[in-house]
Protein backbone atom coordinates (compact mmCIF):
# COMPACT_ATOMS: atom_id res chain seq x y z
CA UNK A 1 0.00 0.00 0.00
CA UNK A 2 1.56 3.45 -1.15
CA UNK A 3 2.27 6.14 1.64
CA UNK A 4 -0.34 8.31 0.33
CA UNK A 5 -3.15 5.80 0.79
CA UNK A 6 -1.98 4.90 4.45
CA UNK A 7 -1.63 8.36 5.19
CA UNK A 8 -5.31 9.17 4.66
CA UNK A 9 -6.84 5.71 5.85
CA UNK A 10 -4.34 6.70 9.37
CA UNK A 11 -6.08 10.52 9.29
CA UNK A 12 -9.26 9.74 8.33
CA UNK A 13 -9.20 7.40 11.15
CA UNK A 14 -7.58 9.79 14.05
CA UNK A 15 -10.40 12.28 12.58
CA UNK A 16 -13.21 9.51 13.14
CA UNK A 17 -12.04 8.63 16.68
CA UNK A 18 -11.87 11.84 17.66
CA UNK A 19 -15.66 12.97 15.94
CA UNK A 20 -16.27 9.84 18.07
CA UNK A 21 -15.71 11.45 21.12
CA UNK A 22 -13.02 9.16 22.56
CA UNK A 23 -9.57 10.20 24.16
CA UNK A 24 -6.95 11.49 22.19
CA UNK A 25 -4.07 9.58 23.53
CA UNK A 26 -6.30 6.36 23.17
CA UNK A 27 -7.34 7.33 19.48
CA UNK A 28 -3.80 7.99 18.80
CA UNK A 29 -2.58 4.30 20.02
CA UNK A 30 -5.33 2.84 18.43
CA UNK A 31 -4.86 4.35 15.04
CA UNK A 32 -1.12 3.29 15.38
CA UNK A 33 -1.89 -0.25 15.54
CA UNK A 34 -4.70 -0.20 13.03
CA UNK A 35 -2.68 1.35 10.34
CA UNK A 36 0.25 -0.82 10.90
CA UNK A 37 -2.12 -3.96 10.34
CA UNK A 38 -4.05 -2.51 7.38
CA UNK A 39 -0.69 -1.46 5.79
CA UNK A 40 0.59 -4.75 5.81
CA UNK A 41 3.39 -4.37 8.57
CA UNK A 42 2.64 -5.53 12.15
CA UNK A 43 5.85 -6.21 12.45
CA UNK A 44 6.84 -2.33 13.11
CA UNK A 45 4.80 -2.10 16.42
CA UNK A 46 7.71 -3.56 17.96
CA UNK A 47 10.01 -0.92 16.64
CA UNK A 48 7.60 1.50 17.88
CA UNK A 49 7.38 0.49 21.39
CA UNK A 50 11.10 0.49 21.25
CA UNK A 51 10.80 3.70 20.08
CA UNK A 52 8.00 4.69 22.99
CA UNK A 53 10.89 3.62 25.54
CA UNK A 54 13.75 5.52 24.02
CA UNK A 55 11.93 8.65 23.29
CA UNK A 56 9.25 9.01 26.08
CA UNK A 57 10.11 6.89 29.09
CA UNK A 58 14.08 7.28 28.88
CA UNK A 59 13.54 11.35 28.31
CA UNK A 60 14.86 13.27 31.05
CA UNK A 61 14.10 16.36 30.20
CA UNK A 62 10.01 15.42 30.53
CA UNK A 63 10.19 14.79 34.19
CA UNK A 64 9.82 18.98 34.37
CA UNK A 65 6.49 18.63 33.51
CA UNK A 66 5.10 16.44 36.56
CA UNK A 67 7.43 18.97 38.71
CA UNK A 68 5.99 22.33 36.98
CA UNK A 69 2.18 20.81 37.73
CA UNK A 70 3.33 20.35 41.25
CA UNK A 71 4.93 23.81 41.81
CA UNK A 72 1.61 25.22 40.03
CA UNK A 73 -0.72 23.21 42.53
CA UNK A 74 1.38 24.49 46.04
CA UNK A 75 1.43 28.00 44.25
CA UNK A 76 -2.45 27.70 44.01
CA UNK A 77 -2.97 26.26 47.54
CA UNK A 78 -0.30 29.24 49.58
CA UNK A 79 -3.05 31.64 48.45
CA UNK A 80 -0.18 34.00 47.32
CA UNK A 81 -1.94 34.94 44.31
CA UNK A 82 -5.46 36.06 45.98
CA UNK A 83 -3.50 38.33 48.12
CA UNK A 84 -1.63 40.10 44.68
CA UNK A 85 -5.12 40.20 42.88
CA UNK A 86 -6.39 42.41 45.79
CA UNK A 87 -3.54 44.59 46.00
CA UNK A 88 -2.91 45.22 42.21
CA UNK A 89 -7.13 45.61 42.13
CA UNK A 90 -6.32 48.35 44.60
CA UNK A 91 -3.51 49.80 42.85
CA UNK A 92 -5.68 50.43 39.73
CA UNK A 93 -9.09 51.03 41.55
CA UNK A 94 -8.51 55.07 40.36
CA UNK A 95 -8.43 53.63 36.55
CA UNK A 96 -11.03 52.87 34.21
CA UNK A 97 -10.31 49.24 33.56
CA UNK A 98 -8.59 49.08 36.43
CA UNK A 99 -10.22 46.06 37.53
CA UNK A 100 -9.70 43.81 34.00
CA UNK A 101 -5.80 45.74 34.05
CA UNK A 102 -5.09 43.54 37.33
CA UNK A 103 -6.66 40.68 35.74
CA UNK A 104 -3.28 40.82 32.77
CA UNK A 105 -0.96 41.76 35.06
CA UNK A 106 -1.59 38.53 37.68
CA UNK A 107 -2.31 36.51 35.16
CA UNK A 108 1.47 37.36 33.00
CA UNK A 109 2.23 36.64 37.00
CA UNK A 110 0.41 33.15 37.27
CA UNK A 111 1.79 32.46 33.69
CA UNK A 112 5.69 32.92 35.12
CA UNK A 113 5.01 31.22 37.98
CA UNK A 114 3.08 28.35 37.13
CA UNK A 115 2.18 27.36 33.21
CA UNK A 116 -0.58 25.51 34.08
CA UNK A 117 -3.94 27.00 31.87
CA UNK A 118 -6.59 24.70 33.82
CA UNK A 119 -4.84 26.37 37.14
CA UNK A 120 -4.57 30.10 35.88
CA UNK A 121 -7.54 30.62 34.47
CA UNK A 122 -9.60 28.61 37.18
CA UNK A 123 -7.59 30.82 39.75
CA UNK A 124 -8.30 33.70 37.99
CA UNK A 125 -11.85 33.28 37.23
CA UNK A 126 -12.87 32.61 40.94
CA UNK A 127 -10.66 35.79 41.87
CA UNK A 128 -11.84 38.16 39.15
CA UNK A 129 -15.07 37.48 37.53
CA UNK A 130 -17.60 37.62 40.47
CA UNK A 131 -16.18 41.11 41.23
CA UNK A 132 -15.69 42.44 37.47
CA UNK A 133 -19.96 41.58 37.33
CA UNK A 134 -20.57 43.32 40.48
CA UNK A 135 -18.66 46.42 39.61
CA UNK A 136 -20.36 46.42 36.06
CA UNK A 137 -18.05 45.24 33.64
CA UNK A 138 -19.39 43.92 30.47
CA UNK A 139 -19.60 39.92 30.68
CA UNK A 140 -18.63 39.12 27.39
CA UNK A 141 -16.01 41.34 27.98
CA UNK A 142 -15.24 40.04 31.54
CA UNK A 143 -14.79 35.88 30.22
CA UNK A 144 -13.08 36.70 27.34
CA UNK A 145 -10.33 38.54 29.27
CA UNK A 146 -9.73 36.06 31.57
CA UNK A 147 -9.83 33.08 29.36
CA UNK A 148 -7.38 34.77 26.87
CA UNK A 149 -5.21 36.23 29.79
CA UNK A 150 -5.43 32.41 31.56
CA UNK A 151 -3.66 31.24 28.84
CA UNK A 152 -0.76 32.88 28.40
CA UNK A 153 0.57 30.69 30.82
CA UNK A 154 1.14 28.11 27.51
CA UNK A 155 4.12 30.88 25.70
CA UNK A 156 5.29 32.78 28.67
CA UNK A 157 8.07 30.47 30.86
CA UNK A 158 7.64 28.06 32.78
CA UNK A 159 5.78 26.36 30.11
CA UNK A 160 5.06 22.53 29.65
CA UNK A 161 4.31 22.99 26.10
CA UNK A 162 7.88 24.66 25.56
CA UNK A 163 9.33 21.37 27.45
CA UNK A 164 7.60 19.31 24.85
CA UNK A 165 8.97 20.89 21.90
CA UNK A 166 12.32 21.00 23.10
CA UNK A 167 12.06 17.59 23.16
CA UNK A 168 11.10 16.86 19.50
CA UNK A 169 13.14 19.26 18.24
CA UNK A 170 17.09 20.37 18.64
CA UNK A 171 16.43 22.75 20.75
CA UNK A 172 16.91 23.37 24.27
CA UNK A 173 14.73 24.30 26.90
CA UNK A 174 16.72 27.02 28.07
CA UNK A 175 16.79 28.44 24.17
CA UNK A 176 13.08 28.25 23.80
CA UNK A 177 12.07 29.80 27.13
CA UNK A 178 14.35 32.87 26.42
CA UNK A 179 12.80 32.80 22.56
CA UNK A 180 9.37 32.39 24.03
CA UNK A 181 9.61 35.39 27.18
CA UNK A 182 8.91 38.34 24.78
CA UNK A 183 6.37 37.43 22.76
CA UNK A 184 4.41 35.90 25.47
CA UNK A 185 4.70 39.17 27.96
CA UNK A 186 4.56 41.40 24.83
CA UNK A 187 1.14 39.48 23.77
CA UNK A 188 0.05 39.93 27.63
CA UNK A 189 1.07 43.63 27.13
CA UNK A 190 -1.51 43.93 23.95
CA UNK A 191 -4.19 42.64 26.39
CA UNK A 192 -3.66 45.39 28.54
CA UNK A 193 -3.02 48.04 25.69
CA UNK A 194 -6.50 46.69 24.56
CA UNK A 195 -8.40 46.85 27.53
CA UNK A 196 -7.23 50.21 28.08
CA UNK A 197 -8.80 51.07 24.86
CA UNK A 198 -11.68 49.94 25.26
CA UNK A 199 -12.11 51.35 28.56
CA UNK A 200 -11.89 54.76 27.18
CA UNK A 201 -13.68 54.45 24.35
CA UNK A 202 -16.55 52.65 25.89
CA UNK A 203 -16.39 53.52 29.84
CA UNK A 204 -19.67 51.86 30.20
CA UNK A 205 -17.93 47.77 29.68
CA UNK A 206 -14.93 48.66 32.13
CA UNK A 207 -15.99 51.45 34.93
CA UNK A 208 -13.76 52.55 37.85
CA UNK A 209 -13.71 50.76 40.66
CA UNK A 210 -15.93 53.21 43.55
CA UNK A 211 -13.37 55.78 45.87
CA UNK A 212 -14.23 54.26 48.83
CA UNK A 213 -12.77 51.01 48.28
CA UNK A 214 -9.62 52.41 47.56
CA UNK A 215 -7.01 52.75 50.33
CA UNK A 216 -3.75 55.47 51.33
CA UNK A 217 -0.91 54.45 49.08
CA UNK A 218 1.37 53.32 51.92
CA UNK A 219 -0.51 50.93 52.76
CA UNK A 220 -1.39 49.85 49.27
CA UNK A 221 2.74 50.11 48.47
CA UNK A 222 3.23 47.98 51.89
CA UNK A 223 0.90 45.22 51.13
CA UNK A 224 1.79 44.72 47.05
CA UNK A 225 5.82 44.98 48.05
CA UNK A 226 4.77 41.96 51.09
CA UNK A 227 2.70 40.05 48.65
CA UNK A 228 4.52 40.41 45.22
CA UNK A 229 7.69 39.03 46.74
CA UNK A 230 7.29 35.10 47.18
CA UNK A 231 6.63 35.12 43.22
CA UNK A 232 9.22 37.28 42.33
CA UNK A 233 11.73 34.55 44.22
CA UNK A 234 9.62 31.85 42.70
CA UNK A 235 10.61 33.33 39.43
CA UNK A 236 14.21 33.76 39.65
CA UNK A 237 14.33 30.58 41.31
CA UNK A 238 13.50 29.30 38.08
CA UNK A 239 13.89 31.11 35.26
CA UNK A 240 16.53 32.77 36.91
CA UNK A 241 18.57 29.72 37.75
CA UNK A 242 17.93 28.43 34.26
CA UNK A 243 18.88 31.65 31.64
CA UNK A 244 22.08 32.12 33.91
CA UNK A 245 23.03 28.51 33.56
CA UNK A 246 23.08 27.20 36.85
CA UNK A 247 20.39 24.65 36.85
CA UNK A 248 19.17 22.70 33.28
CA UNK A 249 15.36 23.17 33.09
CA UNK A 250 14.42 19.15 35.22
CA UNK A 251 16.70 21.23 37.99
CA UNK A 252 14.96 24.65 37.59
CA UNK A 253 11.61 22.64 37.79
CA UNK A 254 12.20 20.95 41.16
CA UNK A 255 13.78 24.49 42.30
CA UNK A 256 10.49 25.58 41.53
CA UNK A 257 8.96 22.92 43.50
CA UNK A 258 10.80 23.13 46.40
CA UNK A 259 10.12 27.10 46.63
CA UNK A 260 6.29 26.72 45.84
CA UNK A 261 6.26 24.11 49.07
CA UNK A 262 8.20 26.64 50.88
CA UNK A 263 5.78 29.74 50.46
CA UNK A 264 3.22 27.37 51.41
CA UNK A 265 4.82 26.65 54.71
CA UNK A 266 6.11 30.40 55.20
CA UNK A 267 2.34 31.32 54.83
CA UNK A 268 1.03 28.76 57.19
CA UNK A 269 -1.15 27.21 54.40
CA UNK A 270 0.31 23.69 54.58
CA UNK A 271 -2.38 20.63 55.21
CA UNK A 272 -2.07 16.61 54.83
CA UNK A 273 -4.58 16.44 52.87
CA UNK A 274 -4.05 19.28 50.32
CA UNK A 275 -1.05 17.93 50.57
CA UNK A 276 -1.81 14.49 49.54
CA UNK A 277 -4.62 15.98 46.79
CA UNK A 278 -1.68 18.05 45.31
CA UNK A 279 0.18 14.80 44.52
CA UNK A 280 -3.21 12.97 43.54
CA UNK A 281 -4.24 15.81 40.76
CA UNK A 282 -0.39 16.13 39.81
CA UNK A 283 -0.44 12.45 38.94
CA UNK A 284 -3.62 12.77 36.82
CA UNK A 285 -2.66 15.45 34.56
CA UNK A 286 1.11 14.15 34.17
CA UNK A 287 -0.44 10.81 33.45
CA UNK A 288 -2.86 12.58 31.08
CA UNK A 289 -0.23 14.53 29.41
CA UNK A 290 2.24 11.46 28.89
CA UNK A 291 -0.19 8.84 27.54
CA UNK A 292 -1.28 11.57 25.12
CA UNK A 293 2.73 11.81 23.94
CA UNK A 294 2.70 7.72 24.53
CA UNK A 295 0.11 7.62 21.71
CA UNK A 296 1.35 10.38 19.55
CA UNK A 297 4.60 8.60 19.00
CA UNK A 298 3.03 5.57 18.92
CA UNK A 299 0.84 7.19 16.15
CA UNK A 300 3.80 9.06 14.44
CA UNK A 301 5.94 6.00 14.50
CA UNK A 302 3.91 3.95 12.09
CA UNK A 303 2.70 7.30 9.94
CA UNK A 304 6.63 7.65 9.11
CA UNK A 305 8.00 3.59 9.07
CA UNK A 306 4.71 2.88 6.17
CA UNK A 307 5.45 6.07 4.67
CA UNK A 308 2.62 8.65 5.11
CA UNK A 309 4.91 11.02 6.64
CA UNK A 310 7.13 11.12 3.78
CA UNK A 311 4.29 11.52 1.76
CA UNK A 312 2.94 13.98 3.93
CA UNK A 313 6.08 16.29 3.84
CA UNK A 314 6.36 15.50 -0.29
CA UNK A 315 2.96 17.03 -0.63
CA UNK A 316 3.82 20.31 1.34
CA UNK A 317 7.40 20.61 -0.56
CA UNK A 318 4.91 19.83 -3.78
CA UNK A 319 3.27 23.06 -2.89
CA UNK A 320 6.23 24.91 -4.69
CA UNK A 321 5.54 28.07 -2.76
CA UNK A 322 8.06 30.77 -1.49
CA UNK A 323 9.47 29.80 1.69
CA UNK A 324 7.12 32.50 3.53
CA UNK A 325 3.72 31.19 1.88
CA UNK A 326 4.50 27.55 2.87
CA UNK A 327 5.34 28.95 6.78
CA UNK A 328 2.07 30.59 6.19
CA UNK A 329 0.47 27.54 5.03
CA UNK A 330 1.70 25.77 8.04
CA UNK A 331 0.87 28.21 10.68
CA UNK A 332 -3.03 28.32 9.10
CA UNK A 333 -3.05 24.32 9.37
CA UNK A 334 -2.40 24.75 12.99
CA UNK A 335 -4.71 26.92 13.56
CA UNK A 336 -7.15 24.49 12.20
CA UNK A 337 -5.90 22.28 14.03
CA UNK A 338 -6.34 23.71 17.27
CA UNK A 339 -10.18 23.76 16.84
CA UNK A 340 -10.38 20.26 17.41
CA UNK A 341 -7.17 19.08 18.78
CA UNK A 342 -4.79 20.30 22.31
CA UNK A 343 -1.42 21.45 21.65
CA UNK A 344 0.16 18.36 22.99
CA UNK A 345 -0.97 16.77 19.89
CA UNK A 346 -0.97 19.15 17.77
CA UNK A 347 2.89 19.35 18.59
CA UNK A 348 3.50 15.31 18.69
CA UNK A 349 1.75 15.26 14.90
CA UNK A 350 3.22 18.26 13.64
CA UNK A 351 7.12 18.13 14.29
CA UNK A 352 7.57 15.30 12.44
CA UNK A 353 6.16 16.90 9.09
CA UNK A 354 7.18 20.27 9.70
CA UNK A 355 10.88 20.57 10.76
CA UNK A 356 12.54 18.71 8.65
CA UNK A 357 10.98 20.45 5.92
CA UNK A 358 11.77 24.33 7.79
CA UNK A 359 15.71 22.82 8.34
CA UNK A 360 15.50 22.51 4.46
CA UNK A 361 14.43 25.84 3.53
CA UNK A 362 16.93 26.95 5.79
CA UNK A 363 14.42 28.82 8.04
CA UNK A 364 15.99 29.73 11.99
CA UNK A 365 13.87 26.80 13.52
CA UNK A 366 13.85 28.48 16.94
CA UNK A 367 11.80 31.88 15.66
CA UNK A 368 9.78 28.66 13.82
CA UNK A 369 9.06 26.87 17.02
CA UNK A 370 8.51 30.15 18.64
CA UNK A 371 5.72 31.26 15.84
CA UNK A 372 3.73 27.99 16.08
CA UNK A 373 3.53 28.71 19.89
CA UNK A 374 2.30 31.90 19.73
CA UNK A 375 -0.02 29.94 16.92
CA UNK A 376 -1.20 27.68 19.71
CA UNK A 377 -2.64 30.05 22.14
CA UNK A 378 -5.61 30.16 19.61
CA UNK A 379 -6.16 26.67 20.12
CA UNK A 380 -7.35 26.90 24.05
CA UNK A 381 -9.98 29.66 22.80
CA UNK A 382 -11.47 28.79 19.22
CA UNK A 383 -14.92 26.94 19.15
CA UNK A 384 -15.66 23.54 19.13
CA UNK A 385 -12.76 22.56 21.51
CA UNK A 386 -11.34 25.25 22.87
CA UNK A 387 -10.45 23.99 26.34
CA UNK A 388 -10.63 27.79 28.02
CA UNK A 389 -14.32 28.44 27.12
CA UNK A 390 -14.98 25.28 29.21
CA UNK A 391 -13.11 26.45 32.21
CA UNK A 392 -14.59 29.71 32.18
CA UNK A 393 -18.09 27.68 31.39
CA UNK A 394 -17.48 25.83 34.93
CA UNK A 395 -17.11 28.63 36.74
CA UNK A 396 -18.85 31.40 35.62
CA UNK A 397 -22.45 31.98 36.99
CA UNK A 398 -25.68 30.68 34.93
CA UNK A 399 -26.42 33.86 34.01
CA UNK A 400 -23.62 34.18 31.67
CA UNK A 401 -24.13 32.11 28.82
CA UNK A 402 -22.12 30.11 26.56
CA UNK A 403 -22.51 32.16 23.73
CA UNK A 404 -20.74 35.66 25.74
CA UNK A 405 -17.86 33.57 26.72
CA UNK A 406 -17.32 32.91 23.06
CA UNK A 407 -18.31 36.04 21.92
CA UNK A 408 -15.72 37.64 24.45
CA UNK A 409 -12.94 35.80 23.27
CA UNK A 410 -12.82 36.79 20.07
CA UNK A 411 -11.19 39.80 20.30
CA UNK A 412 -8.01 38.17 21.87
CA UNK A 413 -7.99 35.94 19.21
CA UNK A 414 -7.62 38.61 16.65
CA UNK A 415 -4.65 39.99 19.14
CA UNK A 416 -2.81 36.74 19.20
CA UNK A 417 -3.20 36.90 14.98
CA UNK A 418 -1.78 40.45 15.71
CA UNK A 419 1.62 38.98 17.76
CA UNK A 420 1.83 36.22 15.13
CA UNK A 421 2.38 39.20 12.65
CA UNK A 422 4.98 40.98 15.20
CA UNK A 423 6.83 37.70 15.36
CA UNK A 424 6.39 36.77 11.62
CA UNK A 425 7.64 40.39 10.31
CA UNK A 426 10.12 40.89 13.22
CA UNK A 427 12.16 37.36 14.10
CA UNK A 428 14.36 38.91 16.67
CA UNK A 429 11.18 38.86 18.92
CA UNK A 430 12.10 35.44 19.47
CA UNK A 431 15.85 35.63 18.79
CA UNK A 432 17.54 38.38 20.30
CA UNK A 433 17.20 37.05 24.09
CA UNK A 434 18.93 33.46 23.07
CA UNK A 435 21.60 35.32 21.05
CA UNK A 436 22.20 37.62 24.10
CA UNK A 437 22.43 34.71 26.63
CA UNK A 438 23.59 31.40 25.13
CA UNK A 439 25.78 33.41 22.21
CA UNK A 440 28.34 34.44 24.80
Amino acid sequence: MSGEAIGLIMAGLLALGLFMGHPLAFVLGGTAVLGALIAGKPMVLGIVISRIFGDVLDNYTLIAIPLFILMARFLSDSGVTDKMFEALRLLMAPVRGGLGLAVVFISILLAATTGIIGASITVMGLMALRPMLQYGYSRTLSTGLIAASGCLGILIPPSIMLILMSSYSTLSVGELFAGAMLPGVLLGLLYAGWMTILAILRPDLAPAVHPEERISKGELWKMLAVEALPPLILIFGILGTMLLGIATATEASAIGAALALGIVFARRRFDLSTFFSALRETGRTSAMILFIVVGATAFTGVFNITGGLRASQDLIRGLEMEPWMLITVMMFLVFLLGMFLDWTGIVLLSFPIFLPIVQELGVNQLWFVVLMAVVLQTSFLTPPFGYALYYMRAIAPADVKTGQIIAGVMPFIGLIIVMCLAVALFPSLATWLPEQIYSR
